[in-house]
């Protein structure tokens, strides 16, 4: 543990909700960069089950999808010996620092946030405060950590944005205390969209399932949802093909398992018609995903390690957390343990 801590790398923090099922999109928008970054960062990687329960769960479930999900950050190539792998709900300090910080946010900042406007719509029979109030929860997940950097999507930069605002705000009222997180943005490419509806993005909650590419989906569920993914009226590939929203998207899809630009694989199928090209994607989809899920299927199979492993995560998780709060406390004015 302590060689891990007193790693001087910057740290990068990323987590994902255990709500769905990890889909491609999560693997190349999040996973893959923190596989790639794991060298050059100390990651902080979560399962955050307390954001998920904003909305209701059965409980058994989210259990087995927390257990899950941390199993494909490992199976993904996430290195427990080099980043710190928890579950949320495993570090109390999370929920201690989102009630203070709840006390440094602003009610017209709350307000403006987009996403408990979009949620409260989906979820209108259970419009709850934890909705409301969690860009603090959030926030606290990234300042606990004093971390540097934070990969951000589109559906994300609004609750950064508020972080760095909060952030700032305590260290202007006391002393620094928070390090004022930096937006990973990563470069171009390939952003997935629903096989059906093409106009979305792949979302791992869609209640479609044939929406999605889950990375746990067995090849003939693989090649089924391939067939019947959306194109268009054209039948075969040509140099506009990705400009087409559905053929397109699959090129991308393509280009990513393959590593090829996605011009590179119009050149290579262009002419071809869309069943055989379609027939090629599941082939690369499923060899793709075969060892992935092979690593998955070793690391469910041995929930001893898991667990170390998760275990191994909190702790670490604990100790950068507690010397946080230990600033945090005294700097309000809490009286310390002991000095009562």
């Amino acid at each position: 543990m302590n060689e891990v801590l007193k790693d001087k790398k910057p740290i990068l923090l990323s987590g994902i909700q255990p709500s769905g099922h990890l889909a491609l999109g999560n693997y190349v928008g999040a996973m893959r960069n923190w596989v790639q970054m794991q060298h050059d960062y100390l990651g902080i990687f979560m399962v955050v089950d307390m954001h998920a329960i904003t909305v209701r769960q059965k409980p058994a479930d989210l259990r087995n999808r927390c257990l899950s999900f941390a199993a494909q950050y490992l199976a993904a190539g996430v290195n427990p010996d080099d980043n710190v792998i928890f579950i949320q709900s495993h570090v109390p300090q999370h929920a201690e620092l989102a009630w203070v910080l709840n006390c440094y946010t602003y009610l017209g900042e709350l307000n403006r946030m987009t996403q408990f406007k979009d949620k409260s719509k989906r979820h209108d029979d259970n419009i709850n405060a934890g909705l409301y109030s969690y860009p603090a929860l959030m926030a606290a997940d990234i300042l606990l950590y004093q971390t540097d950097l934070v990969p951000v999507g589109a559906d994300q930069k609004q609750h950064l944005e508020l972080t760095r605002d909060i952030a700032n705000r305590f260290n202007n009222t006391y002393s620094p205390t928070f390090k004022v997180p930096e937006p990973f943005i990563p470069k171009a490419g390939a952003r997935i969209m629903s096989l059906q509806d093409i106009d979305k993005k792949m979302s791992k909650s869609d209640k479609n399932e044939n929406n999605y590419i889950s990375l746990l989906d067995p090849p003939d569920v693989l090649r089924r949802k391939i067939k019947r993914a959306v194109t268009d009226s054209a039948r075969e590939i040509t140099a506009e093909s990705l400009t087409q929203p559905g053929i397109g998207n699959l090129l991308s899809i393509f280009a990513v398992l393959n590593e090829l630009q996605p011009t590179e694989v119009v050149s290579r199928f262009e002419g071809q018609q869309y069943s055989g090209f379609k027939g090629e994607l599941a082939d690369s989809l499923v060899a793709f995903l075969e060892p992935f899920q092979d690593r998955y299927d070793k690391i469910m199979g041995d929930k001893s390690y898991l667990t170390s492993v998760l275990d191994e995560g909190a702790k670490r998780a604990r100790y950068m957390a507690s010397k946080t709060m230990s600033k945090v406390y005294r700097k309000i004015g809490f009286v310390p343990v002991g000095r009562s």
